[in-house]
């Protein structure tokens, strides 16, 4: 029973571990200016599709390469194992929104100019939408990769 959830539980810790080692070099990077607010890139400032598609904040180029890189990184386990199916499509879309939510989280937490204090909308100005004391997107992706990592995980077998 206990090795049925060792496997998630590890990858699950896993994903946040590289979620804090990116949280720092997003410290190291961007410092006491969130969002790449202070970096030579590009920025789109108000576009529909920004409303829709990123909860209302700025695209920059800095999160137009991370954004897909990290998704890349998600996908390498079945680019060497050479395998693939929906349920690891579902696991790697799991963790890479895992992986967002506990990097952004814990980036206030690593910044010396932050802190767990402000994870606050005055703070906070990217983060467009709260809802009980965190952003929307924490409580939207928490529950989208929450199904989805449980769901890839199930036993295709199971009940047929």
């Amino acid at each position: 029973m206990i090795r049925r959830f060792l496997h998630p539980a590890a990858l699950f810790v896993s994903v946040l571990a590289v979620a804090f080692l990116f949280a720092e070099v997003e410290v190291q990077i961007e410092g006491a200016s969130g969002w790449a607010a202070s970096l030579p890139t590009w920025r789109i400032e108000k576009h529909w599709l920004l409303d829709l598609f990123f909860g209302g904040r700025v695209m920059t180029g800095y999160h137009a390469w991370t954004l897909p890189c990290i998704l890349a990184f998600f996908h390498l386990p079945m680019a060497f194992s050479g395998t693939w199916s929906w349920r690891l499509q579902a696991r790697a879309a799991a963790c890479y929104g895992f992986f967002w939510i506990a990097e952004d989280a814990l980036w206030f937490a690593v910044n010396p100019a932050f802190g767990w204090a402000k994870l606050t909308p005055e703070h906070a100005t990217w983060h467009k939408h709260w809802l009980l004391g965190v952003p929307v997107d924490y409580l939207l992706f928490s529950i989208i990769a929450g199904w989805f990592f449980l769901w890839s995980f199930q036993n295709p077998r199971r009940g047929a």
